[in-house]
Parts: structure tokens; C-alpha cells; sequence
């Protein structure tokens, strides 16, 4: 136990020396390229009055864009007030190359993948004859994201990370064939290492087993040589958008997902990583609330769709997979639930926002009440607008926010979309033993969503998501009833902040919030 502690300790600390490094070196080039673009702005006249014409061109292009207000409204504020700064940044960071290219990557995958996944059409008419609601809901995520809608699958709800990691462990033990793994986050700690010792003893009995995680969120829990580690005992392993100094520009876009499919059969989704504070192994917000659910059937096929999706596509100098059929073979499995459940996933390089369409779907369809959990609360104003008018129709609109913030910065932006809120009607709830992380939506005991899509602009515009939209399933009332228990252990904040001191905002909420979208 010592030797894991201070093995712990010493790969935190490379962590944090790692994050510090490339912090400092991308701050070294931003006061770099702010000091020449200060230079051109004291001494090249010219320059200026040139910046000024392509900001304006710029400022026009943004206001008849189709982006969402809430994403055009910073960069023009910031291209009208400092125009040299506020273009260079624009054509640096808001014309992302680094997008169009990684584009390119999925549409070549994505065009390989998903003739492969069936159409389910009898699904879908099924489901819009006996649920028109959802089945307008089930429309959208089909034709925008091409994931169906499935029968046949049966849903386990984890009201707590840990019990949804000792079912994994439980269901890895019996992998006869292939094991993939997606996270956002792993930390090489105790976690991980019960999983890490199942994923070798399917190795050694000839398994295939790949393991994929975003640097940036893992960031400050694994050392460089993850990826040696895990390759010397035979876990194929990649990096999504390794963090290094520079100015990359698709730095802005993680992968955010977290997904295990076993053998095609088995499938697990959710709120939690791969890391002790999710299981409240450590508690640094106190109690950790997070959640999760397991897929068996033939909805199992779409997970597997998107884990080779980000495997093939995150790098253009990685071997791709050439045969991809051998992972989505039928399961032959015959469930016991009704209902249906579509597994979908979001990309920052569409355009389209699934993530958040699919919410404010939920919020206009719901009749009698609409209830969400969310780490984080940093919304547009559309999903703003749907939410109060929901609640001005009469639907028992309620939000369970963390009352322990894990970013104190952020938290604060959080609040501050509150009063906005409650004014109309909504109802927010804090979660008062720590901080919870799970990210969920249930409507009228017909409807619920679990995923990773937080309601904030990271999850929502600029990370890779992915969700599962559950219909006349068992698992929407657990995920109910969980919600009525989380919201009895919260402190409600409605009036609180309907008047009183915490209703106005601050200059410094102002400012955030402003610029939430591009944070």
C-alpha cells in the first residue's frame, strides 16, 4: 500500500509538472504573438485600419452565421473593442484548421462505419406510432447523427459509479473475444488497476483488448508512459490529442466519452471515468454522485460504432482497422425489457449540436415535468428560452446542481445562470454532500437520457459526447426515483436566488459568462 502511495504521488507530481510546462509555454507564445499584434497596432497605421476592414467583414459574416448568439457574441465583442487581437485570435482559434482536417478524418471513417449499423426503420415507426413525442426525438438523432433506434436490449441503471465498475469488472472477467475502452479520464491508481488486472488476464487467454483516453483529462493522473506500460502487457493503447506545448489549435476539442463494449453483447455508458474520485476511493469535493447504465443486446452495436470511430480516426498516422465487420456481428441475444433506447454520439466538427438539440427537444416535449442533473449549468440562451417557457406552460421544470464545486471559477458561472432560471419558474436544486457529476434527463416516466453531455458549452459545442435517449424502459423510472432521492439530500435554491443579493450579477459574472462559450 505504501509503494502504490507514493507511486501515486510521484505520478500526480509528473502530471502537474507536465500541465505547468505546456501551460507555460503556450502563455510564452500568446504574450508573444500579444505583444507583436500591440506592436502592429502602436506603429503600422496601415495595419490597423486594415484590421478594422477585415474585422468588420468578420463581425458581418459572424452575426449572419448560423452559430447560436451565445457563440457569436463573444468573438464580436472582441473583434469591435480590440480589432487586431480580437481578428488575429478569430483566425487563429475561431477559423479552426486543425477541425477541418480532423473533419476530413471522420467523414473517411464514418463513411466506412455506418452503412454497417442497420437502419432499424420498423423501430422508429414503431416507436413514433406508440410515442409520437419520441418518436420526433428518435427522428432527429437518426438523420442528424445516424444512430438508430433499437429494441431488443436490456438496461441495467447504476445509481453509483461504483456499483456500474464492479458489473464491468464482473463482465470483463468474460470476454471471449474483444474488449475496447473510451474514457476521458484514467488515472493509474486503485480503480484502475482492479480493471487493469482483468484486461491482462484477457489477454494472456488470447482476448483482444484496446484502451483509448484523452490526454487532457488524464492528464494530471498518468505518467508519459502509459501507453509502454500498457502496450508491454498486450492492451493496445492511444491517446486522443496528446497535450503538448504549442499552440494547437484542436486543443480546444476533447474526447469526452466514456464507453467499455464487451464482445459486441455488453455495453457501459455513463457520467464516470476510470479514476478513484468517481467511486469515492478519495473524496477531494466530498461525496462524489455519479451515474451509468449497462446495455445488453443488439443497442450494443452502435457503442462498438463509435469506439472505432475515435480509434481509426484520432490520427492520421495510426494503422487503421481494416476489416471492421468482425466487431459487429450479430449477438444473438434475445431480451427480457421492452421499450427502446438509442446510443448516440456528438462530434465538434459537424455542426450540429446533437448534444444539445436532443435536451431542448426533450424540454419542448415534456408535458408534465422535466427534471436534469448536471455538473455544470452554462447554457445558450435558446436552451435558456426552452427551459423557461416549459416552465411558463406549466411543466415542473428542476435542475440538481453540485453544492461542492470541483472548479470554484466555474461554479460561479453556474450560479449565475440561476436567477435567470428561477424568475420563470424553474427549479434548482443543489446536491449537498459534494459534488455530483452525473449528467441525466427524465421527462414524463416516458423518456430519460444518460450519458456524458454536460449542460455547458464544453459538452454541448466543443467536445466529443456521447448519450443514450431511453424510451418506455424500466430504467427511465430509476432514473426517476434516483433523481427524487438526489433532490431529498439537496438544499433547494429557487428563492434564494428569485431575490435577494445572490439573484444579481456581479461585473466579474457578467464578464464570465460573456465569454463562457469560448473558455
Amino acid at each position: 500500500m505504501q509503494k502504490n502511495t507514493l507511486e501515486g504521488k510521484a505520478k500526480t507530481k509528473n502530471g502537474i509538472k507536465r500541465l505547468c510546462f505546456c501551460a507555460v509555454c503556450i502563455l510564452l507564445e500568446v504574450i508573444f504573438i500579444v505583444s507583436m499584434i500591440t506592436r502592429l497596432n502602436e506603429y503600422a497605421e496601415i495595419v490597423n485600419l486594415l484590421t478594422r476592414l477585415l474585422g468588420t467583414i468578420l463581425v458581418l459574416a459572424l452575426y449572419a452565421s448560423d452559430q447560436t448568439s451565445s457563440m457569436k457574441m463573444p468573438w464580436i465583442i472582441l473583434i469591435l473593442i480590440f480589432p487586431i487581437m480580437g481578428v488575429a485570435l478569430y483566425l487563429l482559434i475561431g477559423l479552426n484548421g486543425g477541425t477541418r482536417k480532423m473533419r476530413k478524418r471522420y467523414e473517411k471513417i464514418d463513411s466506412r462505419l455506418f452503412p454497417l449499423i442497420p437502419a432499424n426503420r420498423d423501430n422508429l415507426e414503431r416507436l413514433r406510432l406508440q410515442l409520437p413525442k419520441a418518436g420526433s426525438i428518435s427522428t432527429y438523432i437518426q438523420r442528424n447523427s445516424s444512430y438508430p433506434v433499437y429494441r431488443n436490449t436490456d438496461i441495467t441503471y447504476y445509481d453509483e459509479a461504483i456499483k456500474g465498475l464492479h458489473a464491468q469488472l464482473a463482465d470483463l472477467a468474460k470476454a471471449e473475444h474483444f474488449i475496447f475502452m473510451e474514457y476521458h479520464a484514467i488515472e493509474d491508481a486503485e480503480a484502475w488497476h482492479m480493471v487493469q488486472e482483468v484486461l491482462e488476464d484477457r489477454v494472456k487467454a488470447g482476448v483482444e483488448v484496446r484502451v483509448f483516453y484523452d490526454d487532457m483529462g488524464s492528464i494530471g493522473f498518468i505518467n508519459t508512459d502509459f501507453i509502454k506500460k500498457m502496450e508491454k502487457v498486450g492492451i493496445r493503447c492511444r491517446v486522443f490529442n496528446p497535450f503538448t506545448p504549442g499552440l494547437n489549435m484542436f486543443l480546444n476539442n476533447r474526447d469526452h466519452r466514456k464507453i467499455t463494449v464487451i464482445d459486441g453483447k455488453v455495453g457501459f455508458t455513463g457520467g464516470y471515468n476510470l479514476a478513484n474520485e468517481y467511486f469515492n476511493m478519495t473524496q477531494p469535493y466530498g461525496m462524489w454522485k455519479d451515474t451509468g447504465i449497462r446495455l445488453e443486446g443488439d443497442a450494443v452495436k452502435s457503442l462498438t460504432v463509435t469506439f472505432l470511430e475515435m480509434w481509426n480516426a484520432v490520427s492520421d498516422k495510426d494503422v487503421d482497422d481494416v476489416d471492421v465487420e468482425k466487431y459487429l456481428t450479430p449477438s444473438g441475444y434475445r431480451a427480457r425489457q421492452a421499450g427502446f433506447v438509442q446510443p448516440y454520439a456528438d462530434i465538434p466538427t459537424d455542426d450540429e449540436q446533437v448534444g444539445e438539440e436532443v435536451y431542448i427537444s426533450i424540454i419542448n416535449k415534456a408535458e408534465k415535468y422535466c427534471w436534469f442533473i448536471t455538473p455544470y449549468l452554462i447554457i445558450t440562451d435558446e436552451m435558456t428560452h426552452a427551459l423557461c417557457l416549459a416552465a411558463k406552460r406549466g411543466v415542473d421544470v428542476r435542475i440538481v446542481t453540485p453544492g461542492i464545486p470541483d472548479k470554484k471559477l466555474i461554479y460561479n458561472v453556474t450560479r449565475s445562470f440561476y436567477h435567470g432560471l428561477v424568475k420563470h419558474g424553474v427549479r434548482i436544486y443543489e446536491w449537498t454532500p459534494g459534488f455530483c457529476h452525473a449528467k441525466m434527463s427524465v421527462a414524463d416516466d416516458c423518456m430519460a437520457t444518460c450519458g456524458t453531455i454536460n449542460l455547458d458549452y464544453r459538452s454541448l459545442y466543443h467536445h466529443f459526447e456521447n448519450g443514450c435517449f431511453i424510451v418506455d424502459n424500466p430504467a427511465v423510472l430509476s432514473i426517476r426515483h434516483d433523481l427524487e432521492k438526489t433532490m431529498q439530500e439537496s438544499r433547494e435554491v429557487t428563492e434564494k436566488y428569485c431575490s435577494g443579493r445572490s439573484a444579481y450579477l456581479r461585473l466579474g459574472q457578467l464578464f464570465m459568462r460573456l465569454f463562457a462559450g469560448l473558455l
